[in-house]
């Protein structure tokens, strides 16, 4: 029986854009399962912090907070779909995003 290879990041999502360009990216080569468990901590943070910013006063850092925390978290999802959209395709998917990025 064959080994599966343990699936990993590609690497090419961006997480937060500064004048229209990426300001920071997934890392390559993070294991899937360390990837999307990074982004439920980051989940469960922006969520304690937007319940917080919704219920007290002067807390606009903890939305600010929350907003980055999930768009790091957004990041992790997409490049771990794009890994696990790969093995379903003929890869034909990753080499047009690779490309782009």
């Amino acid at each position: 029986m064959t080994e599966q290879p343990e699936l990993k990041t590609i690497g090419l999502t961006p997480a937060i854009y500064c004048a229209d360009q990426a300001l920071f990216h997934v890392t390559r080569d993070v294991p899937l399962g360390d990837a999307l468990a990074m982004a439920s901590d980051f989940l469960f943070l922006a969520k304690a912090l937007s319940k917080d910013a919704a219920c007290a006063r002067d807390t606009d850092y903890h939305a600010w907070a929350a907003h980055y925390l999930t768009s790091m978290s957004k990041a992790l999802v997409d490049d771990a779909v794009k890994v696990l959209e790969r093995g379903r395709g003929s890869g034909s998917g990753l080499a047009a995003a690779e490309a782009q990025g």
